[in-house]
């Protein structure tokens, strides 16, 4: 049976971010991933960790502005320096927390851009991946690329599985894997069974949601239980984030893992 974790950034919303790691494992869950924490400070994040014996299996690097439009720094032209110093801070966090993966958000494409600016671009993402990778090794930190679909975030550098293993084949670096999420895979290009089985030897992460809406693995077209089944068969050792949107609350929309898990609800604290 696969492994769940808890996204912090989706799951357990009714509560501020520091005390969904006690509703996480309340619900049972034994790891979580988030998507920013540079807004906490390390000491409370980590004093939440240990209270609650959560293990933390995913950050992502800071992607700029994100009020401003930003979706990530990696294939940006002009803000290496940006770039290079969040993957600095990632790593912080990441060695507090004992994380061994660091997302590095790709970045947009602006509407008009060219085949020379989009080549631009592609350059000083392999170029960027490259030293985040370099600097990472050093901690025993994988660095991880995701294909976004554009309806989601219009404009994003990467969208298809195929394009995110050719620039981890041309980094050429080993701790370099793709962050493989079902949602945004179903929504680009389905065929999630083949997907699975052809690129699982460079899977780094994997994540969670159904389609439509991007709500809980029960409630919509992907037929989770059978590709639970695929994953386990493919002996993926990972974790698989849960990031989705509940439809009525997270604990409401939890029974999809405790059925998984073959066990009952907690029951609410006093």
């Amino acid at each position: 049976m696969p492994r769940f974790a808890a996204n912090l950034s989706f799951l357990f919303n009714e509560v501020p971010f520091l005390e969904r790691f006690g509703e996480a494992a309340q619900a049972g869950f034994r790891a979580v991933e988030f998507a920013f924490p540079y807004e906490y400070r390390i000491s409370e994040m980590v004093e939440q960790q240990r209270e609650h014996r959560l293990e933390i299996v995913l950050i992502n690097a800071p992607s700029g502005d994100w009020a401003a439009g930003d979706r990530g720094l990696a294939s940006l032209p002009g803000r290496e320096h940006e770039f290079t110093a969040g993957i600095a801070n990632a790593l912080q966090y990441a060695q507090a927390f004992a994380c061994p993966r660091i997302h590095a958000m790709a970045g947009v494409v602006p509407e008009g851009a060219d085949a020379a600016d989009r080549e631009r671009r592609m350059r000083t993402y392999v170029r960027n991946l490259r030293f985040a990778c370099n600097e990472a090794a050093a901690q025993g930190v994988t660095i991880t690329i995701e294909p976004i679909n554009p309806r989601d975030f219009p404009g994003y550098l990467l969208n298809t599985q195929a394009q995110a293993h050719a620039i981890r084949a041309e980094v050429g670096a080993k701790n370099l894997k793709v962050q493989m999420d079902l949602y945004h895979t179903q929504v680009v290009e389905g065929n999630l069974t083949e997907k699975l089985r052809q690129y699982m030897p460079h899977i780094g992460h994997i994540q969670i949601a159904n389609v439509p809406g991007r709500t809980e693995p029960d409630s919509g077209e992907i037929n989770y239980g059978f590709l639970f089944k695929v994953i386990d068969e493919l002996r993926y050792d990972g974790w698989i984030g849960c990031e989705y949107r509940p439809l009525k609350g997270t604990t409401a929309g939890l029974p999809w893992l405790y059925r998984l898990l073959d066990r009952k609800p907690s029951a609410p604290k006093a």
